[in-house]
């Protein structure tokens, strides 16, 4: 990157001078160093804004696998170190080769929780993690190698395509949440019990008056509020046990392949390497929006660093426990609220994300929140993920015939998995490991209906809106 000019400078292409309070300066509001009394309150917004989309994924992962609060809190360590990371990489770069230089976060993404579940499903206890991270970590190389090709891939991947996606990854996921509320564990003899259900309830309802009452600050970590209000309210009932922290350790590093050697199977690399393409979409699509809001334009060469970033995180990350990374857009959502677009700000986010990784005893706290309390905040994260997809399908052209009928069957084919269980029961293994995956399988229809009606054939038809910034 060009180094900004020490002189003032006009014409096409070049930046105004930023007038600050404290003096006049040439330095491009992305290369802007702010003083540590701007700086680290704009960085608690953005650790605020990530931190339960950081923990989620090895949180709901944790559970599926069965793992005690030591492995759960490993997991959400791993998630945190991986997560700053990737994000000082981001927001740092290293030499033009790997990040954006732009203020964007990336972290484990709630896209692939359900693929991974389906792989987890299908797999022996003991074999589950370790074929998640062989598929996680051919999903990174697989990034790696079409990262400096993807812009010429973006076509097939539409608004009506990544709507899709997008709406199937809160839909399919809502079972989760609902489990959390009944109880988590469904062998358990309280399970689906009132007072599991009044707590989730609870939660919920302390995340909507917050949302609806809050300002500023506490508007944006309503689900943060709610979860410790939740929390609070369920230890006088004995459904908060915080005795497991003594035996958490206070700082530790992750250690490498702690679940077992990756496992390689070609149905979940498949899997993954679908849901790898979607965040791929995704995070160009962040890159474009803060290009945007930071007036620093994200050409081609800056999505191509960004990509690498993201292929190298999702490769390293399972050495150490860490799950496929992509961008955050509730922090795309904090740099234009806000407008403070300096890159440093999300750097020291980062590094607080890594410091937190290297504390284990953050992720037991984490960990031990109650099952209905998680519940009650999952409804309001993995709905919102589906609003998410129904606003990209509103930029899709939807008045168009065949655009209908083809986001109809590919969210049909989607909730199949959802709806009926065990439809693909006789199907080969590898097959129920991609179409068991709701996400998996309306991406695979979404992708072949969009070539079916807009690529293939001579006939010219009316263009398919392009992937956007917003």
């Amino acid at each position: 990157m060009a180094l900004p000019a020490k002189g003032p400078a006009t014409g096409p292409g070049t930046t105004p001078p930023v007038h600050t309070e404290d003096a006049v300066t040439s330095v491009h509001p992305v290369d802007e160093k702010l003083h540590p009394s701007r700086l680290v309150p704009a960085a608690l917004q953005h650790i605020a804004a990530m931190y339960a989309g950081v923990v989620t994924p090895p949180l709901i992962i944790g559970q599926a696998c069965g793992l005690d609060l030591e492995g759960r809190t490993r997991l959400i360590a791993a998630s945190l170190l991986i997560a700053g990371v990737a994000t000082l990489l981001q927001t740092l770069g290293v030499k033009g080769f790997v990040g954006n230089r732009l203020p964007f976060v990336n972290a484990a993404s709630s896209a692939g929780i359900a693929p991974i579940l389906a792989i987890v499903e299908t797999n022996a206890k003991g074999s589950q993690l370790p074929a998640v991270y062989g598929a996680v970590m051919v999903a990174g190389v697989f990034c790696l190698a079409v990262g400096p090709f993807f812009g010429r891939l973006l076509r097939f991947f539409p608004p009506l395509v990544t709507g899709v996606v997008i709406t199937l990854i809160g839909v399919t996921l809502m079972p989760v949440p609902v489990g959390w509320a009944q109880g988590g564990d469904k062998t358990a003899a309280d399970f689906g019990s009132m007072r599991h259900l009044a707590l989730a309830a609870f939660t919920l309802a302390v995340i909507l008056v917050i949302q609806r009452f809050g300002r500023g600050f506490v508007k944006q970590v309503a689900l943060l509020f709610g979860l410790l209000i939740g929390t609070l309210a369920a230890v006088p009932f004995g459904m908060a046990d915080f005795g497991a922290l003594r035996s958490a350790p206070v700082a530790a590093l992750p250690t490498p392949f702690a679940f077992g050697a990756p496992e390689f199977q070609p149905a979940a690399i498949l899997s993954l390497c679908i849901v790898m393409l979607v965040l791929m979409t995704e995070s160009s699509a962040g890159m474009l929006a803060l290009g945007e809001i930071c007036d620093r334009r994200a050409d081609a060469r800056v999505i191509t660093r960004g990509l690498r970033t993201d292929g190298l995180a999702t490769l390293v990350g399972p050495v150490f426990g860490g799950f496929p990374t992509s961008a955050f857009a509730q922090n795309v959502g904090v740099v234009s609220l806000t407008r403070v677009r300096s890159r440093y700000v999300v750097a020291v986010a980062g590094a607080t994300l890594l410091v937190l990784g290297a504390f284990p005893v953050l992720g037991a706290v984490v960990s031990l929140v109650p099952m209905p309390v998680l519940g009650g905040a999952g409804i309001v994260l993995f709905g919102s993920i589906a609003v998410s997809g129904i606003r990209t399908l509103s930029e899709a052209g939807l008045d168009d015939s065949s655009n209908i009928i083809m986001v109809a069957v590919a969210l049909g084919a989607g909730i199949i998995p959802l709806a009926a269980p065990t439809f693909y029961a006789e199907f080969p293994a590898w097959a129920q490991t991609v179409l068991g995956s709701g996400i998996s399988a309306g991406a695979i229809v979404a992708v072949a209906l969009n070539l079916f009606f807009h690529h293939l054939g001579t006939r010219s038809r009316q263009p398919v809106p392009a992937l956007k910034s917003s």
